[in-house]
């Protein structure tokens, strides 16, 4: 197993890092994490291409690019994979096409031969997909001991429109899997979000889906403005420094839900993912330190996980902890770094949505506001 990374920038690749001497015409898959205009730009797209003619390119707009221990907002981060033994498939579905996330998820799984298929890696529009609806249709047909994790699209903090692309220039409502097929693959994976709860439990007493209208009978956009004070002029943006801890009855634990957009007519919030009336609900805030201890407590986990030293970590962090770190953003990168070794490579993006099990190889779950990793490495 070789890889390597590059990052693309000003219209060339500008930074390199190949230790395992990957050549770039033997490169298998190819993924990538940048800035919208930038990966739907087909100057760019051509010359990625031409730089690895017989990979697999998977390309996926970003709230930020993670590359090496370095966090970039107006690039294209990417690695190059060459395989020993690992087969690679790859699958794409429109969310479009579908009349609910779930069946695009379901339809996304089925395309997939399970035989030796041990990990999929879903990259999903952030916008117009329902994510938790989505990872339940992948769930509902992926079978057992298959691990699934991934990411949703990001668009910065302009939550307009999200792309994904495989072999083409990235589109709105693209949803990508790839299959990592073997047993020589070792896999692992973790995600914590370092966030605390404030102010009383609340209940959902009006949902729909991912769209939340009334808490404890009162207009959820209301409700909110009152908590976020002088930060409720920034609406939507703003709302990511106070995401929502959400505890159902189907959930051993509670998952936190970030913010897409508002309705102002209707007073109310649309969720990277479901709301479930009767849920209870709680407001969250974090600080600097808890958000990077929990991205240590994340990569510790992998370790944990599988005793191995992972040649690739593919980190996906939500845009919710870039806006409170802010100029502090890199320490939670530098952090993973420092437990994983300097043998393994870092890639990644900010999202609008993580993809990662609670537990190791539980179904997979929708995650807000975490930071969340995927470790792979490969028996020689």
């Amino acid at each position: 197993m070789k890889i390597a990374s590059f990052l693309f920038e000003r219209n060339s690749f500008c930074r390199e890092i190949n230790t395992d001497g990957l050549l770039y015409d033997e490169a298998e898959l190819v993924i990538g994490f940048g800035l919208k205009d930038l990966v739907t730009n087909k100057s760019n797209f051509k010359k990625i291409k031409e730089k690895f003619p017989n990979a697999t390119l998977v390309l996926c707009s970003s709230a930020g690019e993670i590359y090496h221990d370095t966090v970039f907002n107006n690039s294209i981060s990417l690695i190059a994979i060459t395989f020993t033994t690992t087969l690679v498939k790859t699958f794409k579905v429109n969310g479009k096409e579908f009349n609910s996330s779930f069946d695009a998820g379901a339809a996304l799984i089925k395309k997939f031969p399970k035989s030796e298929l041990k990990l999929v890696m879903v990259f999903s529009d952030g916008g117009i997909v329902n994510g938790s609806e989505l990872v339940k249709g992948i769930n509902a047909f992926k079978g057992a001991n298959i691990l699934v994790t991934g990411g949703l699209a990001g668009d910065g903090t302009n939550f307009n429109e999200t792309v994904v692309g495989l072999n083409q220039l990235p589109k709105s409502g693209s949803i990508v899997g790839i299959g990592f097929y073997g047993n020589q693959l070792q896999v692992s994976h973790g995600s914590m979000g370092g966030w605390e709860s404030f102010g009383l439990e609340r209940i959902v007493t009006k949902a729909s889906g991912n769209i939340l209208y009334k808490i404890d009978g009162k207009n959820v956009l209301e409700l909110y403005k009152s908590y976020l004070g002088k930060y409720s002029e920034k609406l939507p943006g703003s709302a990511l420094l106070f995401p929502l801890s959400i505890h159902s009855e189907k959930e051993s634990k509670p998952i936190v839900r970030t913010i897409l957009s508002i309705d102002e007519e209707n007073q109310s919030m649309v969720f990277a993912g479901d709301i479930p009336e009767g849920s209870r609900v709680r407001f969250m805030r974090s600080n600097f330190d808890r958000l990077i201890d929990a991205a240590s407590q994340a990569a510790s986990a992998c370790l944990e996980m599988n005793n191995f030293k992972p040649k690739l970590a593919l980190l996906i962090s939500c845009v919710g902890r870039k806006l409170v770190l802010d100029n502090r953003t890199e320490e939670e990168i530098e952090v993973v770094s420092e437990i994983l070794g300097e043998e393994t490579i870092i890639s990644g993006f900010y999202s609008y949505g993580e993809l990662s099990p609670l537990r190791p190889m539980e179904d997979c779950v929708l995650h807000n506001q975490t930071m969340t990793i995927t470790c792979l490495s490969e028996i020689d």
